[in-house]
């Protein structure tokens, strides 16, 4: 029982780390896609993000000035997202993965650039631990939440203000009819092609923020394809979160607390394989029990011609 009550505390306070660049990445997803724009980009623009946020901080010494590349980054990526899916009316899925796969030569490349190395970059300055005075005092809950990453605060007020957009706003309103029936919203006057510009700039921002957190907001370095997948689990999670801000912010949660336990059972007696599937297993688990309970916008994936084109 001594021995319990730190791992609970060690499994909650892991948890909560690691969903940090998965939710970012989520909340972003579900942005694009309530707008009817599947961005399957995720991975590459998380990579960027990573990647952008190290390049920045190496060049200015200032993890702040780290984020603002990741900012850049995702606007880039979210306009060229758009200019693929919405003006040249390609694939969803393929605009993505070609996003993915020039985000990691691409990556590659400038690391061997700037730092001479294929591998990782050196070591740049970190947004480190805030120390949050209140509940830093309260036992248990200082060492679960006590010292948090700055983004983690970050990360609760996007989910807050996505959830106001998309549900106190006409603006909100509006995108969520063009993911339901893009013809119906155009015939109602609300500018299709602008509002979903709109909402993949801040999906795709918001992707690269989540990329930034990995690079200096963890480990304070860039690595070849540090995503690791992140991304892919991310669109995932926009599913098991059913398309809503806080059910994606609780299925981020759900995946970095499967995450957490996989890396404190590596020194319990099972086959190594077995504890590595975990995650992944548990979120799949998870999409096929909540599968019934999550409706997609009707409109994902489709293109929208407006009239005269």
């Amino acid at each position: 029982m001594d021995n319990l009550m730190p791992f609970i505390i060690s499994l909650i306070s892991g948890s909560i780390r690691l969903c940090i660049p998965i939710a970012f990445a989520a909340l972003g997803g579900t942005m694009c896609e309530r707008s009817g724009i599947i961005n399957m980009g995720l991975e590459g623009m998380m990579l960027m993000g990573a990647f952008n946020a190290a390049f920045f901080s190496h060049l200015f010494g200032s993890a702040y000035v780290g984020i603002f590349g990741a900012i850049i980054s995702g606007l880039i990526l979210g306009t060229f997202l758009y200019l693929l899916t919405v003006q040249f009316k390609c694939e969803h899925v393929l605009a993505g993965l070609g996003i993915n796969l020039f985000s990691s030569g691409f990556t590659v490349v400038m690391l061997q650039a700037v730092w001479n190395s294929k591998g990782r970059s050196a070591t740049v300055d970190g947004l480190g631990l805030l120390q949050l005075p209140i509940i830093s005092k309260i036992p248990i809950l200082k060492d679960i939440i006590g010292s948090v990453s700055p983004l983690l605060i970050f990360l609760i007020l996007c989910a807050v203000l996505i959830y106001f957009i998309l549900y106190q706003t006409t603006f909100g309103l509006r995108a969520r009819v063009i993911g339901e029936n893009p013809y119906v919203a155009g015939a109602a006057g609300i500018q299709v092609y602008r509002t979903q510009y709109i909402c993949v700039l801040i999906g795709s921002t918001l992707a690269c923020i989540g990329g930034a957190y990995l690079s200096i907001g963890d480990i304070n370095m860039f690595s070849k394809d540090m995503v690791g997948g992140r991304g892919f689990i991310a669109l995932a999670i926009v599913i098991l979160g059913g398309w809503k801000p806080f059910g994606v912010l609780m299925g981020s949660l759900f995946f970095g607390l499967a995450q957490s336990m996989q890396i404190r059972l590596q020194t319990a007696e099972i086959p190594p394989q077995i504890v590595q599937m975990l995650p992944y297993v548990l979120t799949i688990l998870a999409l096929f029990l909540m599968k019934k309970r999550s409706r997609a916008p009707a409109a994902e994936g489709t293109h929208y011609y407006r009239e005269g084109n």
